[in-house]
């Protein structure tokens, strides 16, 4: 299996420096800063990239089992919602709400919700995440 690689760079001092993240396969290279990640700034952070992490990896692994299961999915699409919050004085991504949404023929809300607690339990991003509240809610379209 391939390795991938990010890389980030930061510059200055924690509030009033800035820094740049780029993805190896090069889809994706800005900035981010202490206003992007703790409060409304321009640039990204990395709470916005591990959700955008889990919402792709659980979206191919939701997308995995219902094919699996003779269900293949026509549109799997997830959010994902990164909590940042201070615990006990230090900052923590205390949970992450996954809202999905399925295009899938033949197949009834509980089943689909099914699917989705497992691929929860299972896509690789969310087994790194392993001390992280995770909870999926789902939607058949």
């Amino acid at each position: 299996m391939p390795v991938r690689n990010a890389e980030a760079t930061w510059e200055g001092g924690l509030q009033d420096g800035n820094g740049s993240v780029e993805l190896e396969s090069g889809a994706y290279e800005g900035p981010y800063s202490f206003q992007s990640r703790f409060e409304e700034g321009t640039g990204t952070n990395p709470e916005e990239l591990i959700g955008a992490a889990e919402a792709g990896c659980f979206s191919m692994a939701l997308s995995m089992l219902l094919e699996e299961n003779d269900h293949a999915p026509e549109r799997i699409h997830t959010e994902a919602a990164v909590r940042l919050e201070q615990v006990d004085g230090d900052f923590a991504i205390t949970s992450i709400e996954l809202d999905t949404e399925g295009a899938v023929p033949e197949i009834d809300q509980s089943t689909f919700t099914e699917y989705a607690q497992e691929a929860k339990e299972n896509c690789p991003v969310s087994k790194a995440l392993e001390g992280t509240d995770i909870t999926v809610n789902t939607m058949l379209v």
